[in-house]
């Protein structure tokens, strides 16, 4: 092939295909890992992020990639191993030509948009089917339906109740009324709650917030709409459907939920929420719209908003906290439902004209309390990450620990695990991880430390 015949077909190769959001289909594990800097000795567990990576090559929309797993055994100051690994799905075994189980609708997920613990193995999930359980080395062990009892799919953002241990989730992917249900899974892995909450269509509702006494559910307009399923992705801004945000009490019923009206809009992600009061915040990543001219609209990106919802009044206040543009934001999650004071965004670019996501050259960290920002720089040609918080000791103060993620230097195509020090955010990581191959742009992940689940 030519080079001008190689441009042209990269040209036409879509973009969740090309660069580095290319498939990586080679899997490897790897203990000769290359450290820059100094692993703090305190960390002992796994880091662990899924993204869409389809094991054919191929796949209509980047949403739908087959999901792969990398992680990162850390300990005794050392980085023990690298490992990427599919989830071991029916598609993939089908596009590997392996053989597989028969497995129903809901068990057939990708697992591809996060990963986090509970009840003693990782879940992977996506929005559509039930979750995978996977082992600490990466490894799937099947689908998890809490013994028959989920009857529906769950969300890829379930939280996790640091106080209770329960898993909170719900479920939107229902194309017949009702529309979404809400979950409660007992720390003991039990199915506890399974209610219908009543909306008036099919929409996207990626994430939800929790609070110590409540489940909010954004009721926002990217709504199913079955003339753009030919394009790959069959979900549409429409801004006359309105938007909402609905309250309903964490042990309460379907039934009991109120709806506080917002101006449209869109959120892929909550940073976290709280209950002040008769109030209710929230921190999120708002942005005007999501997907309005087409499945792959990438033009906005989000800001960090500050809401407040009035349970007396029945309004709803917005406050922009922030005018850069910031998603994939994360708390320490022993404060996720109750006041945190820091929480760390992605930053974000190609605002305006984007055919794709742009992830930034910086993370951020900011004071929720009074807004001051402190920007960590990657590097001018180093694309970032989810910032995902791991603390230094289990009372220490909030921000007392550290910020890890994967990123991707776009010069050397070399990608690695940046380890900051939450405390220090403006200075260089502590310490760099090189990894030994490229790892595509992913999605969500975790950091797990040893004992959560069995190493």
């Amino acid at each position: 092939m030519s080079r001008l015949e190689s441009v042209e077909d990269a040209a036409h190769t879509p973009w969740h295909l090309r660069g580095n959001w290319e498939p990586m289909q080679v899997e490897i594990t790897s203990t000769d890992l290359r450290v820059d800097g100094v692993i703090p000795p305190e960390l002992d567990g796994l880091y662990v992020r899924t993204g869409p990576n389809p094991a054919s090559g191929t796949s209509p929309h980047w949403f739908f990639g087959d999901g792969m797993l990398h992680g990162v055994r850390i300990r005794d100051g050392k980085a023990e191993w690298y490992r990427n690994q599919y989830v071991n799905t029916p598609n993939v075994a089908r596009a590997r030509n392996m053989p597989f189980k028969s497995t129903p609708e809901l068990g057939r997920g990708t697992g591809n948009t996060h990963v986090l613990p509970h009840n003693g193995t990782l879940l992977a999930l996506e929005e559509g089917h039930w979750p995978w359980k996977i082992d600490s080395n990466l490894q799937t062990l099947g689908y998890e339906n809490y013994d028959g009892a989920l009857t529906c799919s769950m969300t890829a953002h379930p939280k996790v109740c640091p106080i209770t241990g329960d898993l909170l989730a719900f479920s939107y992917f229902s194309f017949e009324p009702p529309y979404v249900h809400y979950m409660r899974i007992g720390a003991d892995g039990k199915l506890k709650q399974l209610d219908a909450i009543d909306v008036p269509n099919m929409v996207m509702m990626h994430d939800f917030n929790i609070t110590q006494n409540n489940v909010i559910f954004m009721d926002l307009p990217v709504v199913f709409d079955l003339g753009e399923l030919a394009n790959g992705f069959p979900f549409k801004f429409n801004r006359d459907a309105g938007a909402r945000l609905g309250v309903m009490p964490r042990n309460g019923r379907g039934s009991d939920t109120r709806w506080f009206d917002i101006d449209p809009c869109y959120v892929f992600h909550p940073v976290n929420a709280y209950d002040d009061g008769t109030n209710i915040v929230l921190h999120v990543s708002r942005q005007n719209e999501a997907f309005g001219s087409s499945s792959d609209d990438y033009a906005e990106v989000g800001r960090l908003y500050k809401w407040t919802i009035d349970t007396v009044t029945g309004k709803v206040t917005e406050e922009m906290v922030d005018d850069r543009p910031g998603d994939f934001g994360r708390v320490n999650d022993k404060y996720v439902g109750s006041k945190a004071q820091f929480a760390y965004l992605m930053s974000l670019g190609g605002e305006g004209n984007s055919e794709e996501p742009v992830y930034g050259s910086s993370l951020w960290k900011y004071d929720l309390s009074t807004g001051q920002c402190w920007e960590h720089h990657l590097g001018a040609t180093t694309r970032g990450g989810e910032p995902v918080f791991a603390p230094s000791k289990t009372d220490g103060a909030e921000d007392e620990g550290y910020v890890m993620t994967i990123v991707h230097d776009t010069a050397t195509e070399k990608s690695r695990l940046v380890i900051i020090d939450a405390q220090n955010f403006n200075a260089p990581p502590v310490a760099t991880i090189h990894l030994p191959q490229r790892v595509p742009y992913g999605a969500h992940g975790s950091w797990v430390p040893s004992g959560v689940i069995a190493m």
